[in-house]
C-alpha cells in the first residue's frame, strides 16, 4: 500500500506534468494582449485606451465560447478513463466544427454592431475610433480563436498540454514580430497590431486542426460533421455558458466603470487587467490540470483518487497564489514605465497592482476549484454560483463608483467578487455530490 508521502509525490508528478505546459500555454494568451499594449502604449494614451476597450470587447465574444475548451476537456478526459479514446477524438472534432460555425457567423453579426458596442463602454470621443478600428479588424481572428479553444480541449482532454504550449509560443513569438513589423516598421497604428495578432491566431488554428486530425486517423474516429454530435456540443456547455456570461458582465462592468471615470484610468485599467489576467492564466495552469486529471479519475470510477488529488491541487493553488503575489510587489515599482510615460497612468498603475498582489492567493484557491468543478462536470453549481457572486459585485462596484473611490475601489469590489466566489466553490467541494462517476456524466 502505497504512504501518504508517496501518493502525495504521484499527484505531485501528475499535477505538473499537465500544469507546467499548460502555464505556458495560458499565460500566451494574455501575452498577445499585453505585447500590443507595450507596442501601442507607445503611440499614446488614446490607443491604449481604445485597445483596453476593444480588448474587452472581444474577449467577451471569445470568452462565452469558453465552453468549447472547457467542456471538452472535461468530456474527452472522461472517455480517456472509461478507455474509449475514439469516442474522445469524435467528441473533440465535434467541438471544433462547432466552434467554425460560431466564429463564422460572429463575423456576420458582429461587423455592423461594433460602434454600438464600443459605445456600450463608456469610451470617450478620443478612444472610441480606436476601439471600433481594433475591435473590426479582430473579428476576423474569431474563426481562428474558437478552433485553438476547441483544439485545445481536444488535447488536454487526451491528458496533452505540451503541444498546446509549443502551438502558443509559435503564436506568441509570430504575434511579436508582426506587431513590431505593422505597427513600427511600417507605421500601421492599431489597425496593424490587430491585423497581427489576427494572423498569429489563424496560423495557430490551422496546426490544432493538423494534430487533431492526425489522431483522428490514429484513433479511426470520423471527421466530418454530424448534427447530432453539434448538437451535443451545443448542449453540454450550457452551465458553463451561463458561468461565463456572468464572469464576463464583472468584467464588462469593470472596463465600463473605469472609462467612465477618464482616459487616464481606463488606459491605466487597460494595464493593471492585463497583468492582473496574465496571472489568472498562471493560477488556471493547475485548473487547467484538475479538468483533465479530475474528469479522468471521475471516467475511471476512481473516487478516492479524485478527492486525494483535489486535496494536492488546492494546496498547489494557495502557494502558487503567494508566491505570484509576492512576485508582483517586487517588480511592481518597474512596471509602470514599461506601458506608458504618462505620470497620471503611472501613479494609478502602481496603487491597482498593490490590490492585485494582494488577491492572488485567494484567487489560487477560486481557479484551482473552478477548474476541479469543470472537469466533473458540475455546469450548473458553477453557473448557479458565478451568478450570485456577481450580484454581490455589480452593487459594490456601483456604489464605490458613486462615492469617487476611484480605481482602487473599482480593484476592491473585484476582491470582493473574488472572496464570494471562493466561499461557494469551497463549500461545494467539501462535499461529495459534485463526484459523479463514468465516461457520461
Amino acid at each position: 500500500m502505497s504512504t501518504p508521502r508517496r501518493l502525495a509525490t504521484a499527484h505531485d508528478r501528475e499535477i505538473l506534468r499537465l500544469a507546467v505546459p499548460a502555464f505556458g500555454a495560458l499565460v500566451a494568451e494574455p501575452l498577445f494582449l499585453l505585447s500590443d499594449s507595450a507596442i501601442v502604449g507607445h503611440l499614446g494614451t488614446a490607443p491604449l485606451g481604445g485597445l483596453g476597450v476593444a480588448g474587452q470587447a472581444l474577449n467577451t465574444l471569445v470568452y462565452l465560447c469558453i465552453f468549447l475548451a472547457y467542456g471538452t476537456t472535461a468530456g474527452v478526459a472522461r472517455q480517456v478513463g472509461a478507455g474509449n479514446l475514439g469516442a474522445a477524438v469524435r467528441q473533440g472534432i465535434d467541438g471544433m466544427w462547432l466552434a467554425l460555425a460560431i466564429g463564422t457567423a460572429l463575423i456576420v453579426v458582429g461587423w455592423p454592431l461594433v460602434p454600438g458596442v464600443v459605445d456600450a463602454f463608456g469610451a470617450s470621443p478620443a478612444v472610441a475610433p480606436y476601439a471600433e478600428t481594433y475591435l473590426k479588424v479582430s473579428l476576423f481572428g474569431i474563426p481562428g480563436m474558437l478552433l485553438v479553444l476547441a483544439g485545445t480541449g481536444v488535447l488536454r482532454g487526451l491528458q496533452d498540454t505540451r503541444t498546446p504550449l509549443l502551438v502558443s509560443i509559435g503564436g506568441f513569438s509570430m504575434n511579436l514580430l508582426l506587431n513590431v513589423l505593422f505597427v513600427i516598421v511600417l507605421d500601421g497604428g492599431i489597425a496593424g497590431s490587430a491585423w497581427g495578432t489576427v494572423l498569429a491566431q489563424t496560423a495557430s488554428a490551422a496546426v490544432y486542426v493538423a494534430v487533431v486530425l492526425r489522431a483522428a486517423r490514429r484513433h479511426g474516429a470520423p471527421v466530418r460533421p454530424d448534427l447530432d454530435g453539434l448538437r451535443t456540443s451545443a448542449t453540454a456547455g450550457l452551465g458553463l455558458l451561463v458561468r461565463t456570461a456572468a464572469l464576463r458582465v464583472v468584467l464588462i462592468a469593470g472596463t465600463s466603470i473605469a472609462a467612465r471615470m477618464g482616459d487616464e484610468e481606463i488606459a491605466a485599467y487597460q494595464v493593471g487587467f492585463q497583468v492582473w489576467m496574465l496571472l489568472v492564466f498562471a493560477l488556471d495552469a493547475i485548473a487547467i490540470a484538475g479538468q483533465a486529471i479530475t474528469g479522468r479519475y471521475l471516467g475511471a470510477s476512481d473516487l478516492a483518487g479524485t478527492r486525494a488529488v483535489t486535496r494536492r491541487m488546492v494546496w498547489w493553488g494557495v502557494v502558487c497564489g503567494v508566491v505570484f503575489g509576492l512576485a508582483i510587489l517586487v517588480v511592481r515599482p518597474l512596471l509602470p514605465g514599461l506601458f506608458t510615460s504618462d505620470d497620471g497612468v503611472r501613479d494609478l498603475l502602481l496603487a491597482s497592482l498593490l490590490l492585485i498582489a494582494l488577491m492572488q492567493p485567494v484567487a489560487g484557491v477560486v481557479f484551482v476549484l473552478d477548474g476541479i468543478l469543470i472537469g466533473a462536470g458540475d455546469g450548473t453549481y458553477l453557473a448557479a454560483t458565478t451568478l450570485i457572486a456577481t450580484a454581490v459585485f455589480l452593487p459594490a462596484a456601483i456604489v464605490l463608483y458613486r462615492t469617487d473611490a476611484g480605481l482602487t475601489g473599482l480593484w476592491a469590489a473585484i476582491a470582493l467578487w473574488m472572496l464570494t466566489r471562493m466561499l461557494t466553490l469551497g463549500l461545494r467541494a467539501r462535499g461529495d455530490r459534485w463526484m459523479v462517476t463514468g465516461a457520461v456524466r
